[in-house]
This record gives structure tokens, C-alpha cells and sequence, in this order.
């Protein structure tokens, strides 16, 4: 009886151990695809891009790409990887500021293999590198050991190096201490070199310019292994991965040793005293057994809610053009003076105007609490947070906090863009010169989503409520709630289900056979929006009664496919022509196949260009009679689809 409790008990630890061990697995599980930037295309564990999932690599050493430059940042100073080499643990960095076509470039960072040794993850790199140093003296020097470099003096402004007559320039490569330095000199610049370069010896400019051209190596393989041997346990590499070991040693105190031989320790004295303490081990292997389910749920239970809180955080304070703040539900609460001046509503939630403490006025979005709005806020933070454009809202601050989500914008004082193209009696409509400079933005922000960043991101809701204006009438494209990431090579996106506002849809959302759903979607939701913005007047769905209903786009396109002229009031003849250009313009945008609209790019050539250079499209909607034969389908697929209706 003794023994069998042991072993049910001893079983149990042992489960809970595993579980352990296996979420630490998890946590650093390295089988992520590699990834790619400028000439590099292996980028794999325990490296990463900030690009990067979380779980691929680890975060100290996170890479940045640039430009197609792999950035190394090293006690906030920038380098240029050159190569990975995962055979030695080594990676190969350049100074950003060394050019090997100008023999007389200095680095920009100083001495970053030096200062602050201790604090940086490489701490191996001094088997693989001697120092190169950038010297200046007032007096001549007559030494084997230092190499004139004061040619250079007169082309190295832009460097940062001093012009001053009578300053002497060497370079000393090797050990140089600052004692050892001649009298009347002093190091304006050092940076080093790795000793297996291309070049073997640098005693010529040329050769000491090839060396840092090559750049310097560090290494990381002891970094990896330091956690071990701290614990006592015996470091290897299988593969890629640094496995750590623990072997029980009686000359270690057990408190030092791994986890493994503590329990071993404490398995055999359990084993002991077993039988003296059957009843205390029932009731204690309770206690543990009631104490590890209640960790294990909430466990899971805080991880469930908080991934999506530190992902969102993760990636925010990642972006460093963006830099957005976080704020706390009490912060929230005080810039919006306790939620009192409501902006709007929608299905995300609330709008809300506030306040920052410099006085700067900001619009609060109040997600609700649905499954839905936490998809739809993460949606819109990944989308918003890699977009930096004149014609997109700018994302300031964001709260996550509990249940609470909140997101900071810039403040629209104007409003959004269907109160003018609707006008009522209290807004002053606005001139048809503004509405096409207003048409002409959001087109250069549709683009810029289109084209602009390293994924493409679809919008699926353009419509006016979703065009803000500034105090100059200058668009911002606002809510990303149901946009989508995809990648620039793909030509077509794969969706569940239906998304957006009727009657800015584009029908291969809902008619399969007519094309696959791409960033030509948007490009009709803007044709439709370009002719509510040129007729001052909401599209009348064709699908939808009455049918005599006149639906204006096919009433545009009849008038101006007869060469008559379309009546928008009292306005002056450029007017007309703009009025004129932005119908045509929308017909090519609604066509009713994908692959006869325009890319979006395409489009804001067409609004720059001269209308006279714009043909007439097809007739890209349906006949009355395919409307009549069409409505019974379209009614059925509209009421089983899950659309975003506002």
C-alpha cells in the first residue's frame, strides 16, 4: 500500500513537471520559417525581424530591416548585417557611415565594442577582432605603427572630421592603449575589424578599407549557454539549439543544481519517510493535485485574456516611426472629462472627443466586448500601427487594460465626409473644386494602403462615414476594423465570409464567379463613394425596391454615352469638367468584373490627368431585366451572409 501511493504520487509530479517543461518548449520553439531582407535570406533562431512573429527567435536579438538593410542595434547604435553564419554562431556587422567606395568615409558610431562591454548580449567578440583607430595629432608623428591618413583631411566634412589647419591624420590598427598613444594626439573615432577578413595584414589605406568594409564578428553561442552553466548543467549544441543538461553532483549544493536533481533529492527523501507519513502524503498529494489544476486554470484562464494585451502592446511600442503611448483606463477617462461629449456610434463601439495635457484635442474609439470588437481592435491596431500617411488617420495612444480597449486618434474637427455630401440645412455644402480635392486624397491614401507598405492591406469599408476631415477639409481614411493583411506577390485573398456596408460592397464578394476578391474590392467601394461625392446624392442599390427607382450611375452613364451634358446646378465650366471627370472616373471603378477596374494608382493618374485623355468604360452594372431576374438570388444570399451593416 506504501508503495503504490509513492508511485501514484510520484507519477503525479512528474505530470505536472512535464507540463512545465512543455509550455517552456513552447514558449521557445524556433520552428519558424526563415525570413528575408536585402541579401539576406536566412534569418532564422534564435534571430528574428521585428516582423516576425513573437515566437520565432527570441527578443534580444530582435533585427530590424530597413531600406533592405538588416539593422543590428547595439546599446542604441546601428549596424548593417552583412552575413549570419549559423555553423559558428557568428554574425558579421558593418558601420552604416564606412563607405568601400570612398576611401575617406568614417564610421558614425565610436567605440560601441568597447563602452559599456558588459551590458551588450555578445560578449564573446574579442576572439575575432583587433581595433581600428582613428587618430588625430597636432604635431607630425614619425611612428611604424600609425598610418597617414591626413590626405583625407580636406574630403571628410561631411564626416564629421575636423578641417583645422595643422591637425595630422593617422590609422592605428592592433592594440593601442591610451597611454601608448605619441604626445600631442588623441582618438577622434574607433571601431574594429574582424581577423578573418579578406585582407591579412593593413598596412596600406586600401587593405584597412576592405577590412571594414568586411565588418566585424560576434559571436553568441556563449550567451546561450550562460543560463546553463549558471544552474551547473552541461551546455551542447544539437543543430541549432543549445540543450542543457543537469547531472546530480554531490559537490554542488542542491539548491544550485537543476530542477531535475532537486526533485530526484527530494523524490528519495519522500521515499524515506513515506511510510511514517502514508496519511500526511494522501492528504498533501490532495493539496498539490487541487493546487496545480487551480494554477493550471488560472493560468490558462490569464492567458487566454492577456496574449491578445501583450501582443498588441508588443507590436505597438515595436514601431519605432510610430512611437504611439500607452495610456491607462484612468488616463482615458480624464482626457475625455469621464466619457462627456459623445462624437459618434457605430458597431465597434463609441467615439468620444477629448483631450491630451497639452491641450491637443483627440477623438477616444471604445471597443465593446464582444469576440467580435476584440477582433476587430486587434485588426485595427496591426493595420494602423505599420501606416504612416497624409491621408490616413494617425494613431496617437491606445489603452489595454482588463476588458478595456481604447484608441487614441488625432481629433477631425470637420467631421466625416457624408454630412457634406448629404448636406442638411445646418452645414454649408461644400464647392465641387473642394469634394474632387477631397476625392483625389482619399485616392492617394487607398493607394498608399495598396502599395505603400511591405503587405498590402485591404480596407473592405469605404464609404463617407469613414472619410474624416481636418480643419482643412483634408481626408483621413479612418476605421481598419475589417481590413486585411496580405502579401504584395498574392494576387487574391481567401475569405469566409462576406465583409463591409451595402452598397459599397464590391459583388465578388458575394457573386464567386465573376473574379476572386483582391485590392480591386476597394477600388469599386471608391467608385461608389467618387459618385456620391460628384451627384451630392446616396446610390440607389439596383437590387433593392422599387425597382423604377432611377439608380444614377446607369442614368450618368446613359447621359454622358449620349454626349449630353449631366445638370449639377448652378456651376461654372471647370466645375463641370471636374464633375465630369469624377463620374467617369467611377464608372471605371464599378465595373462590375475585377479585372476590368483600374488599380488604384491607375486611378489617381486618371483624377491628375485631363478628362480629355479618359475614354468612356463599358456599362458596368445590370440591365433592368437582369436586376428584375437577379433579386430573388441576391435577397437569399444577403440575408445568410454576416455583413458589417451600419
Amino acid at each position: 500500500m506504501l508503495s503504490r501511493t509513492f508511485l501514484c504520487f510520484s507519477f503525479f509530479l512528474w505530470i505536472c513537471i512535464l507540463t512545465v517543461s512543455n509550455c517552456q518548449a513552447q514558449n521557445n520553439n524556433p520552428l519558424c520559417a526563415p525570413s528575408s531582407c536585402g541579401n539576406l535570406h536566412n534569418i532564422t533562431y534564435p534571430f528574428r525581424l521585428r516582423s516576425d512573429p513573437k515566437i520565432c527567435g527570441e527578443s534580444d536579438f530582435e533585427l530590424d530591416c530597413q531600406n533592405n538593410h538588416t539593422i543590428l542595434t547595439l546599446n542604441s547604435k546601428r549596424f548593417y548585417v552583412q552575413a549570419i553564419a549559423y555553423d559558428n554562431f557568428t554574425i558579421r556587422a558593418v558601420d552604416p557611415g564606412l563607405d568601400n567606395k570612398n576611401l575617406c568615409s568614417l564610421p558614425v558610431n565610436s567605440a560601441i565594442l568597447y563602452d559599456d562591454i558588459n551590458s551588450l548580449i555578445y560578449n564573446q567578440f574579442l576572439d575575432y577582432n583587433i581595433p581600428v583607430l582613428f587618430i588625430n595629432c597636432l604635431v607630425q608623428v614619425n611612428s611604424s605603427r600609425y598610418l597617414d591618413f591626413s590626405s583625407c583631411n580636406g574630403n571628410r566634412s561631411a564626416s564629421g572630421a575636423s578641417n583645422s589647419l595643422g591637425v595630422y591624420n593617422y590609422i592605428a590598427v592592433g592594440d593601442e592603449r591610451i597611454s601608448d598613444l605619441e604626445n600631442s594626439c588623441g582618438v577622434e573615432k574607433m571601431t574594429t575589424v574582424s581577423v578573418r577578413g579578406p585582407m591579412k595584414n593593413y598596412t596600406s589605406l586600401p587593405n584597412i578599407r576592405e577590412g571594414l568594409a568586411y565588418g566585424f564578428e560576434l559571436s553568441w553561442y556563449r550567451v546561450l549557454c550562460a543560463e546553463c552553466e549558471r544552474t551547473h548543467g552541461t551546455c551542447s549544441l544539437e543543430g541549432f539549439t543549445v540543450t542543457c543538461r543537469h547531472y546530480c553532483r554531490e559537490d554542488v549544493p542542491i539548491s544550485q543544481l537543476g530542477f531535475r536533481c532537486q526533485f530526484e533529492w527530494w523524490g528519495l527523501l519522500v521515499g524515506v519517510y513515506g511510510g511514517i507519513a502514508l496519511g500526511g502524503l494522501l492528504g498533501i498529494r490532495f493539496v498539490i493535485g487541487f493546487i496545480c489544476l487551480m494554477v493550471l486554470v488560472v493560468y490558462k484562464w490569464r492567458r487566454r485574456h492577456l496574449s491578445a494585451d501583450q501582443t498588441i502592446e508588443e507590436f505597438l511600442q515595436g514601431q519605432n516611426n510610430l512611437m504611439p503611448i500607452k495610456y491607462s483606463y484612468s488616463d482615458i477617462k480624464k482626457m475625455s472629462d469621464n466619457f462627456k461629449d459623445k462624437l459618434g456610434e457605430g458597431g465597434y463601439g463609441l467615439v468620444y472627443k477629448g483631450k491630451l495635457r497639452s491641450g491637443l484635442l483627440v477623438a477616444i474609439k471604445m471597443m465593446g466586448q464582444s469576440m467580435a470588437n476584440e477582433q476587430e481592435f486587434a485588426s485595427e491596431v496591426s493595420t494602423i500601427g505599420r501606416i504612416h500617411h497624409v491621408n490616413i488617420v494617425q494613431l496617437i495612444g491606445f489603452c489595454v487594460e482588463g476588458s478595456k480597449r481604447a484608441l487614441v486618434y488625432e481629433f477631425m474637427p470637420n467631421g466625416s465626409l457624408d454630412r457634406y455630401i448629404f448636406p442638411r440645412p445646418d452645414f454649408i455644402p461644400l464647392s465641387y473644386e473642394r469634394m474632387f480635392e477631397i476625392s483625389l486624397g482619399v485616392a492617394r491614401g487607398i493607394d498608399y494602403l495598396h502599395r505603400g507598405c511591405d503587405m498590402q492591406i485591404l480596407h473592405f469599408d469605404i464609404k463617407p462615414h469613414n472619410i474624416l476631415l481636418d480643419e482643412n477639409f483634408r481626408p483621413k481614411i479612418s476605421d481598419f476594423g475589417l481590413a486585411q493583411l496580405y502579401p504584395t506577390n498574392k494576387s487574391f485573398i481567401t475569405m469566409p465570409a462576406a465583409r463591409g456596408t451595402m452598397g459599397y460592397m464590391a459583388p465578388e464578394l458575394f457573386y464567386k464567379n465573376i473574379g476572386g476578391v483582391s485590392y480591386k474590392a476597394d477600388v469599386y467601394s471608391f467608385g461608389m463613394l467618387l459618385m456620391e461625392m460628384a451627384s451630392r446624392r446616396e446610390n440607389i442599390n439596383p437590387f433593392d425596391e422599387p425597382v423604377s427607382q432611377i439608380y444614377f450611375p446607369s442614368w450618368a452613364y446613359d447621359q454622358l454615352s449620349q454626349g449630353k451634358d449631366i445638370d449639377m446646378g448652378y456651376v461654372n465650366q471647370e466645375e463641370r469638367k471636374l464633375v465630369k471627370k469624377m463620374i467617369i472616373v467611377a464608372l471605371w471603378c464599378i465595373q462590375m468584373k475585377p479585372s476590368d477596374r483600374p488599380s488604384m494608382n491607375k486611378v489617381v493618374e486618371m483624377l491628375e490627368g485631363d478628362i480629355e485623355l479618359i475614354h468612356m468604360p463599358p456599362k458596368p452594372f445590370l440591365a433592368p431585366r437582369e436586376i428584375s431576374e437577379d433579386r430573388e438570388v441576391y435577397t437569399k444570399r444577403k440575408e445568410s451572409l454576416a455583413l458589417s451593416i451600419e
